[in-house]
């Protein structure tokens, strides 16, 4: 019989049972601080420590976040993780800091295996070169106002023959074969997402501010820059993102415009709408790949089973363990992730599923996530485990491919096989030309910190209509358009975090490619690289996975033309 219990971690520094408040916490940060540290062994042990305390310290966060995101109406749920936030958090960063430095001071830091420590160092030093002490209660101020947005979002609903239904369950409707319902339920969606446009600008306004101000303390012109030393980047610039754009723009949109002309002949209609871009142009319902969350969960087991039988069992066991939440509901924020559990070494699946064919991508796309987090559970620092967006994203969007070898288990004809997988290729090309949207934008937000909303709406309107403006007419829907950008949380809670999806999935295609030339050696390389965690600079990462780092125009051009073929084979 398959054992399903996760092993629980044994600490063997901090107390088993250690109640996360800051006069439990403070004890344990000085003894870090004030330790000997006479050989290269003991620094070794220290790393150890400091890793077992903050593996600790990111789990309690971690569900904290998950619980406020499952019931933002709850208000002990917001307190609790304003709790950490607030009280805990701000304390922590300015001791993180000097133990940052007391690790970078050792004279025992040149002793450590420097290919195995190399990134570590590197990202240590770069977090002593961006501290400052100013920024901390900054930093606190964003961290609880970023959350503001998951209330407002998590509260929207809309009635649609008097029934009411979450944005994301209301949004089944667009795919209807009649075009007046999809007409009314895309404009009453839109109609429910600009009754809060004023409070989300106002929102945002502040977040401008506040993220200007801690990029000005740490020394930057702007956000922009100081985000890019922040997240780490440390493989590409602001330049090679615009480049990366222009290849998008140029080898990826017109291909979507095809495909967009080919929609509108099947459909019959002259010019297409927004509510004209989700419905099959089979002519068919929407395709339904499971009745329930419960059949979601079971069918996405055993079809990572068919991959290979480890990955379906580390989703067996999340479902044994209780480590999913998966349908939309009122009250509940807005979006889905994989929350990885720093001390236990498992995931949990967050998202809102309206039973539609992209829960289904966005369960395997999670799925991806949360095998990287059970592979990477063993290394031997929790710094190792945090894997820059770059590969993360890379683990998640190269699932969504991989598994639609075995789609079979969603769907019962092959009809409805074929039109699942041709709306995922072009869906991933759709990817390329939204993140391009929202990664431009972000440089125009944070390079022009004093502009209104007024100036926001317009730099949003002409960013999106060069990238092909979703391939749709928008006469008459200019108020929407101009909001359209609200939708994506990453703007409210994860600035900057996007690009990284297009440069992932051109990885993912890439893996893809590779799998259906050689499936097990594919396999065997995807998994080996992100075993790894984040202990080698991406572009091994991408190496050991068989794939190159890159976001050149011609190796855009070439994946976008493999895409295009297999398209073209599926009928």
């Amino acid at each position: 019989m398959i054992n399903l219990t996760i092993p629980q971690k044994i600490r063997t520094y901090i107390p088993q049972q250690l109640d996360i408040k800051w006069e439990n916490l403070e004890p344990i940060f000085n003894e870090l601080l004030a330790r000997p540290i006479d050989n290269v062994t003991e620094l070794e042990q220290w790393l150890k420590d400091k890793s077992e305390l903050e593996a600790a310290l990111e789990e309690d966060f971690a569900w904290r976040y998950i619980k406020m995101s499952c019931d933002t109406g709850n208000e002990q749920l917001v307190e609790a993780f304003q709790y950490f936030a607030t009280e805990i958090e701000p304390k922590i960063s300015p001791v993180a800091n000097l133990l940052n430095q007391k690790f970078n001071d050792s004279a025992y830091i040149d002793e450590l295996d420097q290919e195995k420590f190399f990134v570590y160092i590197r990202s240590i030093r770069k977090a002593i070169e961006l501290y400052r002490e100013e920024n901390v209660e900054l930093l606190t101020k964003l961290q609880v106002a970023q959350q503001k947005y998951q209330g407002i979002t998590g509260a929207m609903t809309v009635l649609i023959n008097d029934q009411e239904y979450t944005l994301e369950q209301a949004a089944n409707f667009i795919k209807d074969t009649d075009r007046a319902i999809r007409q009314q339920a895309w404009e009453t969606i839109q109609q429910r997402r600009l009754i809060d446009q004023d409070d989300l600008n106002i929102l945002f306004d502040e977040l401008i501010v506040m993220r200007h101000q801690v990029a000005l303390n740490a020394g930057f012109e702007n956000y922009r820059d100081y985000m890019f030393q922040a997240l780490g980047r440390f493989d590409y610039t602001p330049q090679d993102c615009y480049h990366f754009h222009e290849a998008i723009e140029k080898h990826i949109v017109p291909l979507l415009k095809e495909q967009a002309d080919q929609r509108a002949v099947a459909l019959n209609i002259e010019v297409l709408k927004p509510w004209d871009m989700e419905v099959s142009t089979t002519g068919k319902p929407a395709l339904k790949p499971f009745k329930d969350g419960n059949e979601l969960i079971d069918k996405s087991i055993s079809c990572f089973n068919a991959i290979n039988p480890e990955l379906g069992q580390k989703l067996a066991i999340m479902k044994e363990n209780n480590l999913f939440d998966v349908e939309s509901r009122k009250g509940k924020a807005p979006g889905g992730y994989n929350y990885p559990l720093a001390e236990t070494g498992a995931p949990f699946i967050f998202m809102n599923s309206a039973n539609s064919f992209r829960d289904l991508t966005t369960m395997v796309h999670e799925g991806g996530h949360a095998i990287h987090t059970f592979l990477t559970a063993n290394l031997e620092l929790n710094d190792f485990k945090h894997c820059p967006s770059e590969v993360a994203e890379l683990a998640s969007m190269s699932m969504e491919l991989i598994s639609m070898d075995n789609w079979n288990i969603y769907f019962d004809n092959d009809a409805d096989l074929i039109r699942a997988k041709k709306e995922q290729l072009i869906d991933v090309l759709k990817t390329l030309p939204w993140v391009a949207v929202i990664d431009q934008f972000q440089h125009w937000i944070y390079t022009n910190p004093t502009h209104n909303a007024a100036d926001r709406e317009e730099a949003f309107k002409q960013i999106y209509t060069r990238f092909g403006a979703g391939f749709s007419n928008w006469d008459g829907q200019e108020k929407q358009l101009a909001n359209l950008w609200q939708k994506q949380l990453h703007l409210f809670e994860v600035p900057f975090y996007y690009i990284e999806y297009a440069i992932a999935q051109l990885g993912a295609i890439a893996i893809w490619k590779n799998y259906k030339e050689n499936p097990s050696k594919a396999l065997e390389q995807y998994l080996d690289a992100l075993a790894l965690g984040y202990t080698k600079p991406i572009n091994e990462i991408y190496e050991t996975a068989g794939i190159k780092f890159d976001f050149s125009q011609a190796y855009v051009a070439e994946l976008a033309n493999f895409v295009k073929d297999e398209l073209q084979k599926l009928g």
